[in-house]
């Protein structure tokens, strides 16, 4: 974020050196600067850059003279550049803010230091935020599918009333019940039509209601669950 106190430069170095309460960002445009920051060289020529932290001392020397672009700022977000190299994209901004500095260019002068952190943080991948997964209520589910079992309701419906594909709703009863959705079904069916029959109603009766085609493809559904 840029603040009041970021100021934008153009300086010529010869040997000198620092330190300073605030991030102090250096572009090389020409020449070679030597730097020493926290015991370590680093030099610094035409499209390389770094970040000097608040603080930290560093020391200078440009035997044949350099130029750079300087900007002063007092904004946090630096700290997330320090550990990266200027990119491509903020290079190409140094040169235009350093034209702008020398023509004396207001505008841009006043939002470069922000364009300039923006183009130099490194890129992150964005990702689409992870939707909340939907609980299913099995039991709710599970008594809407009975009471139209004498219509057989598809996979499909099923997922429908839960507002997931069929395919989702699989994923989930084999994660959730350890089964398809096809053996939960039928099983919840089976279950269904033995307690029918437990309560005296006649096995054609029951076949009707649980969606068999007749008593007989019950038995043998029954026969095949081991119920």
């Amino acid at each position: 974020m840029h603040t009041a106190h970021d100021h934008l430069s153009v300086r010529h170095y010869g040997a000198s050196h620092g330190s300073h309460d605030h991030f102090q960002i250096l572009i090389g445009l020409g020449g070679v600067l030597e730097l020493e920051l926290a015991g370590c060289g680093q030099r610094i020529t035409a499209g390389q850059g770094c970040v000097v932290p608040p603080g930290e001392r560093h020391d200078f020397e440009a035997r044949h003279g350099a130029r750079c672009l300087v900007l002063d700022s007092h904004a946090s977000d630096w700290a997330r550049a320090s550990k990266a190299p200027p990119s491509p994209a903020a290079l190409a901004l140094a040169s235009y803010l350093a034209r702008a500095c020398t023509e004396q260019l207001p505008r841009a002068r006043h939002i470069g230091p922000t364009l300039l952190l923006e183009a130099w943080l490194p890129p992150t991948t964005t990702t689409l935020a992870t939707r909340p997964r939907r609980d299913i209520d099995w039991e709710a589910l599970a008594r809407w599918a009975l009471s139209r079992a004498s219509s057989s309701p598809s996979v499909s419906e099923l997922a429908a009333r839960v507002h997931l594909s069929a395919a989702q709703l699989a994923a989930r009863c084999r994660a959730e019940r350890g089964q398809s959705t096809q053996q939960w079904l039928r099983e919840l069916r089976l279950a269904q039509a033995r307690a029918w029959r437990d309560e005296g109603v006649t096995v054609a009766e029951v076949a009707r209601r649980s969606g068999y085609r007749s008593p007989s493809a019950l038995t043998a559904a029954r026969r095949r669950a081991g119920i």
